[in-house]
């Protein structure tokens, strides 16, 4: 299985799962015109590292900014996640906010309370 690598835009996140390691990040910005579209792929790939995934995956997200419509595939790929984890593999979702984004912030918890996985949120500095 090959990691998998999508260089931002002004418009899509940058990803880099890397499934050598089992550390993903996702980061940048999410307003892309055809979430579904963009999100797809990843999502296939996930369903596949589900097959044969590593002792422990992290993901690390530093989202600046994400739309309604990228929100719920952001969810899909948690829920992910959550497969991993119920199915007793070691799983941790690091959510990264700037010190003053409240909204990010909220976000990150909204989404906690949603996942059952360990999900932590971090200031960045």
């Amino acid at each position: 299985m090959n990691t998998l690598f999508f260089e931002g835009t002004r418009k899509t996140p940058r990803i880099n799962f890397d499934c050598s390691t089992g550390i993903f990040e996702f980061s940048g910005r999410s307003i892309p015109e055809n979430p579904i579209e963009f999100y797809n792929p990843i999502l296939n790939w996930l369903d596949a590292y589900t097959q044969i995934p590593q002792d422990l995956t992290i993901l690390k997200v530093q989202l600046e900014y994400f739309n309604t419509s990228s929100s719920k595939c952001i969810l899909d790929i948690f829920k992910k996640f959550e497969v991993l984890h119920k199915q007793g593999h070691k799983v941790v979702i690091e959510w990264y906010y700037e010190e003053d984004d409240e909204d990010m912030l909220e976000s990150g918890e909204d989404y906690s309370s949603i996942i059952r996985v360990p999900f932590i949120t971090k200031e960045l500095n």
